[in-house]
Order: structure tokens, then sequence, then C-alpha cells
């Protein structure tokens, strides 16, 4: 049988759930900072730059200006034309300019660029040299500055590259004014901005860079976490199927239990079992269902431990009261499979297999799609072999008549549909003749004759006879030929000696009539009488010596009548008494 452990998978599937989420939780975060962080650090640059450029702008507007040498990148700014002392000329014949704080970061910010990227520019809504216009975002952070008086900083396409933008708002200060009072600026007036646009490129490549390795990093962390998970996962499966096993191994012995009370009871749960899953693979059950299946099968009449022998092992029929306490085992199997995990899911199944489809049926008389379906096809099974298999109180029926016996009882006792498949699953099964309840070991004949034999004698009682007859030229019997040997005035040697030694000698008188016999089919009946079946011609009267010498000084006489049963009608008990009352 496969074990198997459901749950198991679950929680591996959910721990693998919540591991990969943990992960790539991790790798998202890592990614969303790293980037975080590109934005951040670009920031920082930006405002670093703009800091220096306004701290280099500061120095030179408190001084002035500064005075350089006339050259072709350093020409005379016309744009300061209007200053008197814009160019001067020194002592020593050198020609010098005056350039302001915007002619001089200007050109600073030109090699700036040169050298790293980074593009500065002064720029203002109110020009004085042209290539300080302002651009359209530079324009429109400018007039909010204006009013906000605050900076601005966005991401913008710039070429068709992506570039981060900031500008900080330019406040007129004393020294200001030297080069903008013309231009009707006062102090604490804004006059624009410096601006500068960084590049991304280099920033998020780095950023990808870091993402890529740390993300590296993390599935190689998440694959040996699962390899972790996996090998958790195995151990954890072997420990409980060694578990699972112990249980099993523990209720296997249980049924063992049950099987040796009673041997066929042992062969009928595996029939069921083999019979089941052979319909519900008709049915089209997946591999899980039919494990559900053969299990509950196996286990299903484990309740009969709680049933008595005198019930459980009576091979006649059971009497209205004894089939009501047989039938509490259904009740006692689910009680006992319900308190095992493992055993929940099939406690059901096991419950309701004597449930029938029209309600009829035991333990809560559930009726139709009420009854679960594996139990239905249980039902259908157990009903199968019951059929097919001697008893004592009946004979086994063909397969063939077995399945269309079930065909019309489907809708009633049966769910047509299992039936249908029950007539193609089952329509070719062989069922070995030889399973009965005939004892066949010694201790099963021992157990038999708890409720065949005769107490005094310990040969077979009536009930036995009655039915040996009933099912005689059967596959279990072939009996030909009968004798009747009757004890005479054995009332006056009970009287004359008493009943102890009574039951004395005819215990001694039945075991030298099963000596001198050949069959073991010997039977008291009627008190003072014996019947003896043989399968071929047995003369009993070649041995009328030894049984007198047994009843020799007792007073008691032995008459013997024979019988041909292949030519005569005897298959009732009244028929053996009319032979014994028979004169002659």
């Amino acid at each position: 049988m496969r074990y198997k452990v459901k749950f198991i998978n679950r929680v591996i599937y959910i721990i693998i759930f919540i591991w990969t989420i943990i992960v790539l939780g991790a790798v998202l975060v890592n990614v969303k900072n790293n980037y975080g962080y590109a934005d951040s650090l670009v920031k920082t640059e930006a405002i670093v730059s703009v800091k220096k450029d306004l701290a280099y702008r500061s120095w030179i507007a408190s001084h002035g200006g500064i005075y350089v040498p006339i050259t072709k990148s350093t020409p005379p700014n016309p744009y300061l034309s209007y200053i008197k002392n814009r160019d001067v000329c020194t002592t020593a014949g050198q020609h010098l300019t005056l350039m302001n704080p915007a002619y001089t970061l200007s050109q600073m910010m030109h090699d700036y660029t040169k050298l790293y990227g980074i593009k500065g520019h002064t720029t203002s809504l109110v020009l004085i040299n042209p290539k300080n216009k302002p651009d359209a975002w530079e324009k429109k952070v400018l007039e909010e500055a204006e009013i906000t008086r605050k900076s601005y900083s966005t991401k913008e396409d710039m070429g068709g590259e992506e570039y981060f933008r900031y500008l900080r708002p330019l406040v007129t200060k004393k020294s200001c004014l030297k080069c903008h009072a013309f231009q009707g600026y006062k102090e604490g007036d804004i006059r624009g901005g410096v601006s500068v646009s960084i590049p991304l490129k280099p920033y998020y490549a780095e950023a990808f860079k870091h993402s890529f390795e740390e993300t590296a990093a993390l599935l190689f962390i998440y694959l040996l976490g699962l390899g972790v998970i996996f090998y958790g996962k195995k151990r954890a499966k072997e420990l409980l199927e060694d578990k699972i096993k112990d249980y099993e191994q523990h209720i296997f012995s249980l049924v063992n239990i049950i099987e040796k009370r009673d041997s066929y009871t042992a062969g009928h749960s595996k029939r069921v079992a083999k019979y089941s899953v052979l319909i519900a693979e008709q049915m089209g059950y997946n591999e899980d269902k039919l494990d559900d299946l053969y299990r509950a099968c196996m286990l299903h009449d484990i309740g009969k431990i709680s049933t008595p022998d005198s019930i459980l092992l009576k091979p006649g029929r059971l009497t209205p009261l004894e089939y009501e306490i047989i039938k509490e085992h259904v009740v006692v199997s689910y009680e006992l499979l319900s308190g095992v995990d493992i055993y929940k899911d099939i406690a059901e199944i096991v419950r309701h297999h004597h449930e029938h489809y029209d309600g009829s049926g035991y333990p809560q008389g559930l009726k139709g799609d009420e009854i679960p379906m594996l139990s239905q096809i249980m039902t259908v099974a157990d009903s199968f072999d019951a059929m097919t298999t001697n008893r004592i109180y009946k004979t086994r029926k063909d397969v063939s008549v077995a399945l269309s016996e079930m065909q019309h009882l489907a809708g009633k006792q049966f769910y047509s549909e299992v039936v249908r498949a029950a007539l193609v699953a089952l329509k070719d099964i062989s069922v070995e003749m030889e399973i009965s309840q005939q004892p066949k070991s010694k201790i099963e004949k021992e157990r038999f004759s708890y409720f065949y034999k005769d107490q005094v004698t310990d040969v077979y009682n009536k009930d036995y006879l009655e039915f040996v007859l009933a099912y005689n030229h059967t596959d279990e019997f072939n009996m030909h030929c009968l004798s009747a040997v009757s004890l005479h005035n054995f009332n006056q040697y009970n009287k004359k000696h008493g009943w102890n030694e009574g039951d004395k000698l005819l215990k001694k008188f039945a075991q030298v009539l099963v000596n001198i016999n050949k069959s073991e089919l010997v039977f008291r009946v009627f008190g003072d009488s014996f019947i003896v079946l043989n399968s071929e011609h047995f003369d009993l009267s070649k041995h009328l010596d030894v049984l007198n010498e047994v009843l020799e000084g007792s007073g008691v006489s032995i008459s013997v009548k024979h019988s041909d049963m292949r030519t005569e009608d005897i298959k009732m008990l009244s028929d053996i008494e009319a032979l014994i009352r028979r004169k002659g």
C-alpha cells in the first residue's frame, strides 16, 4: 500500500510561496533602494554643484568682480560696456577686462560641462546677455520661484536622454547692484537663478550593476533556501511516513486479530478492496481517491472487534437481535478511525458503506447523493462479494447472476452509476471457488464446533445436518450414502444409571462411530440417533459387532437403516425422521 502525506506537500507549497515572496520582496526593495539612492545621489550632487557655483559667484560679487587678461577666449564683455572702468591697463602695459560674477560663472560652467557632462546655466527672465535666456523648464520654474522663492528639481528629457534638473533662485544682494541696479533690481529681489542638469544614465547604470549583483546573491540564497526546504520536506516525509507505517501496522494488527477470529472476514476485506478499486478506476477516479478507497475497504470491518464471538463467528443466519448488534460495527469502525488523524478522511467512507440509495440502509438512513460516492462504491463491492462466496446459510451465485441481481437493484439499494461501472469492471472477474465458511484448519474446525458440534458427543448437531442436506450435490457437498443409527432403550439406561453415565455412553458410542467411518460427517439427532454421510457407498452393517461391543451390558440395542441419496429425496430433517421410523 502506498503511504501519502498530503498535508506535508501543502505545507511545503506554503513555505515555498512565503520564501519566494520574501526573496522577491528583498529583490524589489534592493532595486528600489539602489535606484532611490541613485536619485538621492544625483540630487545631492546637483545641490552641491549649485552651492559651489553660488559660493564662487558670491565671492566674485563681494570683490566687485575680477580683472583678467584679455584673450581670445575671454574678450571684454559687451554687456558691461556701461561700466567706465570695464577695461584697464596696468603699469606694465597689460590690458585687463572686468569679469562680473555672471560672466565668470558662465565660462566656468562651460568648462565644467566639457569635463564632467554636468550642464550649468545662469538664467533670468530679465536678460542682459541672450546666452542666459531660460529654456521652457527654466522659465516655468523661475516664474514659480518669484512667488515661492523655493528651489525646484525634476527629471526631464533633454535631447532624448534623461536628466536630473535643479534650479536655485538668485536673491539680489547689495554687491549685485553694481551690475544689475540699472535693470531696476533692489536688494532681496529674485533676479534669476542658477540651474544644473545632470545626466542620469551613469547613476542608473551603477544602480543596475549593484541591483544585478545583489539579485544574483539573493537568487543564490533563494536556491539554497529551496534546497533546505526540499531537504526538510524529504526528511519530514520520511519521519511522517515512518510514523504512518507504525500507525498502519498497529491498525492492521487489529485487523489481523479480527481475521484470525473469522477467516471469511479476512478474505472478504481484501476482495472488497480489490473490487472497489476496479469499479472506481472504471469511474475515472485518481490515484489519491483509489488509495483512500483501498484503505477504507481494508479497514471497513475493524469495528467487528467489538462484536461478540457468538455473533461474529455464527455460521448460520442471525436473529433480528443479533443483526442489530452486528450493525453496530459500522459506528465502532467510524469512531476508531476518526480518532486517528491519518484515517479521518476514510472514516466517513467506512461509516456509510451500509447505506442504501433508497434510504433503507444504516446507520443513518441516508439516501441518494447524501451518501459519499466512495461509500456507494464500497457498498456495491461488498454486496458483490457476499453474493459470489459461499456462506453456511446460502450458496454462492455466479458472477453473471450476481451482476444481474445488482442491476435489478440499481436505483434502490445501489447507485445506478456505480452499478453500470461494476457491470464493466467485474464482468470478467475470477472468484475463487474454494472461498467458503466451511472449516479447513484444525483451529477453524474447533471454532466451527462451537456452533455446530453436539456438546455431549462432539459430533455435529442436527442444525449442521439440516444445512448439509439443503446444499447437498453442490460444490460444497456431494454425499451419496446415508446411514441412520438408532439407539433403543436408551431412556431406560438414563433412568437406571443417571444422565451423566448416559452422556458418557453416548460419547463413547459416537467416538467409535467416527473411528469406523471414513467420513467426518457424523451427526447426533433426536437425542439417541446418529446420521452418517459418505460420498461413496459405506456398509455400516459390517461394523455392528464393534458398535454392539460398546453397548454390551447396557441393555441398549441398535438398528441401522441405509439410504442411497442419489435415488431417495432426502433434503430435510423430516425426511431423516421418516427414514428412522420406517420399518424394516
